[in-house]
């Protein structure tokens, strides 16, 4: 069994391009209580950094390490594991992929970094056995996922960060970010502009619309296209009321869905209605 060691924190560097966010929320403020109570539990894993004698690169454990920056810890327990990026990439994924909250963007951008890890590693092993891997179908494997899945999962890179904000607030839905990730960055920018303005985001048909249309079009789908997808009327905005989402959004913690708001505001508003009831019914006696 590896030991473990006793790195200061800042000898202790983020993942190049790790795709999990670390946020000061909530959940992060129970995690510095928690370690400034009882200190790190579980110890990180590091690897060491090329071109340093003694610094080392976090392969799992960002948002403890930040937790701890915050606790005011100097130093961190860690394991260290002599590996080269590619197979760190590998770790730094399946070691997180098991977490309760994991948003589609986290995934989107774990699958692809270690598809890309996997890829390189299959074409050294083909360089020297002469059998070529399927990185897919091997990563499909160890996941549980579907290769169509997980394709379908990288294609979220290619969205904007705007819209792909969106996917991670459930204020667009997985299968129409799939659509909308054809699209060119230009029209994705066009798009983001008409849901600020309209406060509408598009349903799966009109993703997917836009996703041929675009394909039709030389040398892509044009804004007033776009404009004339968006502007029809969806049976689920009839005769709606409209909140900016800024005018509520302080009322529900982070990273509520759509549904989980609707149902709260449903729950208070029928709250509302009985306690109106019971001041009529006093009113009258």
């Amino acid at each position: 069994m590896k030991p473990i060691n006793a790195i200061p924190i800042y000898k202790l560097h983020p993942f190049e391009g790790h795709p999990y966010k670390v946020l000061d929320n909530e959940e992060m403020n129970e995690l510095i209580g928690s370690i400034q109570d009882s200190g790190i539990l579980t110890p990180l894993l590091v690897r060491p950094l090329e071109g340093t004698t003694d610094e080392y690169e976090v392969i799992s454990g960002h948002r403890r390490l930040h937790a701890a920056q915050k606790a005011g810890l100097e130093t961190v327990p860690a394991f260290i594991h002599a590996i080269d990026r590619d197979a760190a990439s590998i770790l730094l994924v399946d070691s997180n992929l098991h977490r309760e909250h994991i948003l589609p963007s986290e995934k989107a951008f774990a699958y692809k970094l270690k598809l890309e890890a996997m890829n390189r590693q299959g074409q050294r092993t083909f360089s020297q056995v002469g059998k070529k891997i399927n990185s897919y179908e091997e990563m499909a494997d160890q996941i549980g996922e579907s290769r169509n899945q997980i394709h379908r999962y990288i294609r979220l890179t290619y969205l904007i960060p705007p819209l792909l904000d969106l996917v991670d607030q459930r204020r667009i839905a997985f299968s129409v970010g799939v659509e909308l990730s054809y699209l060119p960055d230009e029209a994705q920018n066009h798009l983001v502009e008409l849901i600020d303005r309209d406060e509408a985001t598009p349903s799966y048909s009109q993703a997917v619309r836009m996703h041929r249309e675009n394909n039709e079009s030389y040398p892509a789908i044009s804004h007033d296209r776009i404009n004339a997808i968006m502007a029809e009327e969806k049976p689920n905005q009839r005769e709606q009321i409209r909140l900016r989402r800024d005018e509520f959004s302080k009322y529900f913690p982070l990273g509520y869905s759509d549904r989980q708001i609707h149902d709260d505001i449903i729950a208070g508003l029928d709250l509302l209605r009985r306690q109106r009831i019971r001041e009529r019914n006093r009113d009258l006696r």
